[in-house]
């Protein structure tokens, strides 16, 4: 399977304990390059938890936009900047959606200040 930044997918993301891991929506963020390169992903997890929504490493997938129902989530969900995760390509169990220019700039944004970059 080969997967694109930008995609929504379902895959096992490890807790951060490191004792096991949860099937849950993840949006792939590693660079196309490694990719095609990597047998492995970077992503950030997603969440239907809406407590953090305004905070800057958060972006909002409002699935009543055409934005968000392109994003394949049944709910109202952010991407948390701060929750980042490698997996195994294996682990990832299908894409579901991808989300649109607009919002991998917000995505792009919250990564900047998750990882203080400049």
């Amino acid at each position: 399977m080969s997967f694109q930044r930008g995609d929504v997918a379902i895959a096992l993301f490890p807790h951060a304990l490191g004792t096991g891991s949860k099937a849950r929506p993840v949006l792939i963020v590693q660079s196309d390059t490694y990719n095609a390169k990597m047998g492995n992903l970077i992503v950030a997890a997603i969440t239907s938890n809406l407590k953090h929504a305004n905070d800057p490493v958060s972006v909002v997938i409002d699935i009543t936009t055409p934005e968000g129902k392109a994003s394949g989530l049944l709910q109202n969900s952010i991407v948390s900047c701060v929750n980042l995760a490698t997996v195994d390509a294996s682990l990832v169990a299908k894409t579901i959606g991808h989300l649109s220019n607009a919002l991998m700039q917000k995505v792009n944004a919250s990564l900047r200040v998750a990882l203080a970059l400049p």
